[in-house]
């Protein structure tokens, strides 16, 4: 499947399941978490030695199908809304071959904890989301 975006892979763990056997809704916002660290890890290190913060200040997830434990998953991360100093990531939750499990989205907020208050997003930060 051709993804425009940041896309990761994800591992299904045992621990992930609820009692019906697929992935509990909860730990969906698990996942969301570890492929948004990923892209920052990836992608961001100026950004990280900044000090300022990119806050979760809004979550919502449409499940599709149950992701089950030998499922192969991948979330592709794309950014929409770039505004001032907040902006919205779409999650793909996808196997690879065109199926899709979920769509998601995080409205995210550039922080600074010194000034304790949302402040611009960097120039060079815009760039790169503009770019995903």
């Amino acid at each position: 499947m051709d993804e425009s975006g940041f896309t990761i892979p994800i591992d299904i763990r045992f621990a992930d399941l609820d009692a019906y056997g697929h992935v509990n809704n909860a730990t969906y916002l698990t996942y969301l978490e570890n492929a948004r660290v990923k892209l920052f890890d990836e992608c961001y290190e100026n950004f990280l030695a900044s000090k300022l913060m990119f806050l979760v200040v809004r979550v919502e997830c449409d499940y599709k199908k149950p992701i089950e434990m030998y499922d192969k998953l991948y979330i592709t991360i794309t950014t929409e809304k770039l505004k001032r100093s907040s902006f919205i990531f779409n999650y793909h939750f996808h196997d690879g071959n065109g199926f899709t499990y979920a769509h998601a989205k995080t409205v995210m907020a550039c922080y600074d904890p010194q000034l304790k208050k949302p402040v611009a997003i960097p120039t060079e930060m815009r760039t790169f989301f503009t770019a995903i």
